[in-house]
């Protein structure tokens, strides 16, 4: 009988010998232009400045393509520093309800490998596929019905570079023309390398921005261990000392991670992103932004009710004075009375957009003012959803004595509210143009639409240099 990973394994192999469908690799085209556009918008932000100091200082000899370089890096550098833009915007895209971000690990490490590797376009998509899946389902392992959330996420722990390390070494396996064994053993050698913890989103600091960065520079350097003959324990994620059982103690289930796998696919299902901030203030914003849109007075609120699941208070709700106070446009973004205050002056882009997430704007008087009126509480029903979504409620009273609510069950960008083409075209456009022109954006999109094609990934590469090589 076969241990998980080596059921893992097995299905990565089967699919890089037959290929995706046509739909998924359009599906895997789709998350890769996602997190171009999010990591184009990024590459001026100072964690991905400090990444980028760093992967200079270690030099090297590089095949690999990263985003605001000129020239090319190793594929571990150039995976760190990928994967940090990717997540840098909190823009990425979130499956539950395992409640990770998979793609902005994955589709780094994949590209870092498939482009050092001589890979075509196909094969790129093939392993972005598979690394999604594998990540998610991970990520599935860990959430526990009974107590409805993440164990991960319960304690702690960042589930996205957790697993996104193993879902990134899959891809980078795959590309790197290993077979089932040895994706097996990269998967083994990734579970001892994925890490990641939460508190930043609470207190402050900007290491979350790189977790995803790690993941895939651990994914792209398990693969070229398992290539060069290092080994992976074959129980290492269902044993007595494993990576379940060390991170979720008994409340794992393997079901989840095996059932239907390659026969029921969880890639179509991952919500885009339509805000650049965390994903459970999202449904506040909405709410907001319909409030808004039947003719509320801000300046007549008295107090805002902001109803959200029990869980996902700690992280937009708590500490309080640090949420009505965000101590930065990043912290910003993690804070419930701070985005449901932006949804209600109104936002750029789809709702809300960077520039309501920089220093200058979380330092707002009005905005301040506005969240300062905004108390986070427990929700009954949206405890009851979540985290299949993350509902919130919106109950503002005014000066005339007047209550307004507005509850959002459904996020937007996810497949029961999905954003349209033209949402998702013109979310990568705003992204790209903050450093690419709209004639190279249009290039990009075509190049990552026509990856199913591509004999290689040379004009692909060429077209994310030219933004920095001018």
């Amino acid at each position: 009988m076969s241990t998980a990973v080596e059921s893992l394994a097995m299905f990565a192999a089967g699919v890089r010998e037959r290929g995706l469908g046509a739909e998924l690799r359009e599906d895997a085209a789709r998350r890769i232009l996602d997190v171009l556009g999010n990591s184009l918008a990024a590459t001026s932000e100072p964690p991905a400045k400090s990444v980028g100091a760093l992967v200079a200082e270690w030099g090297g000899e590089g095949r690999s393509t990263a985003l605001g370089q000129a020239v090319a890096l190793p594929e571990p550098s150039a995976a760190l520093l990928n994967g940090t833009l990717a997540h840098c915007l909190d823009f990425d895209d979130t499956h539950l309800p395992s409640v990770l971000h998979p793609s902005a690990s994955v589709v780094p490490a994949a590209l870092a490998a498939a482009e050092a590797r001589g890979a075509s376009g196909a094969q790129l998509l093939d392993a972005v596929g598979v690394g999604v899946e594998i990540a998610v389902r991970v990520g599935m392992a860990g959430y526990d019905p009974a107590l409805g959330n993440s164990v991960f996420f319960e304690r702690g722990l960042h589930a996205t570079a957790i697993c996104g390390a193993l879902g990134g070494a899959a891809a980078g396996a795959m590309l790197s023309g290993l077979d089932a064994a040895g994706i097996a053993h990269a998967l083994g050698i990734a579970a001892s390398m994925g890490s990641g913890l939460l508190e930043a989103n609470r207190t402050g600091g900007t290491v979350k921005r790189v977790h995803c960065g790690w993941a895939a520079h651990a994914a792209v350097t398990a693969a070229g261990m398992a290539r060069t003959g290092l080994t992976g324990p074959p129980t290492v994620l269902e044993g007595r000392f494993g990576l379940l059982q060390a991170f979720c103690g008994d409340q794992y289930h393997l079901e989840p991670l095996l059932n239907d796998l390659g026969e029921r696919w969880e890639l179509p299902g991952i919500f885009f992103k339509p805000y650049p901030c965390n994903h459970f203030t999202h449904a506040g914003i909405d709410a907001a932004r319909r409030l808004r849109a039947r003719g509320l007075d801000v300046s007549k609120i008295v107090d805002v009710e902001l109803g959200a699941p029990t869980p996902v208070l700690r992280t937009i709700g708590e500490p309080v004075e640090d949420k009505i106070r965000p101590k930065s446009g990043y912290h910003a973004a993690f804070s419930g009375p701070y985005t449901v205050a932006a949804g209600l002056l109104g936002g750029g882009g789809l709702g809300v957009f960077h520039e309501d997430f920089t220093d200058e704007a979380a330092a707002d008087p009005a905005r301040l003012a506005l969240a300062a009126k905004v108390r986070c509480v427990p929700d009954t029903r949206c405890d009851e959803i979540f985290p299949h979504q993350f509902p919130a409620v919106l109950r503002v009273r005014l000066e005339s004595g007047e209550l307004l609510e507005e509850r959002v069950d459904v996020n937007r960008g996810g497949p029961d509210n999905p954003l349209s083409d033209e949402e998702l075209a013109t979310k990568f456009r705003l992204n790209a143009t903050r450093v690419v022109t709209e004639a190279e954006a249009e290039e990009i999109t075509a190049r990552t639409y026509g990856l199913h094609s591509a004999p290689n990934l040379a004009a692909f590469a060429a077209v994310l240099r030219a933004p920095a090589a001018g």
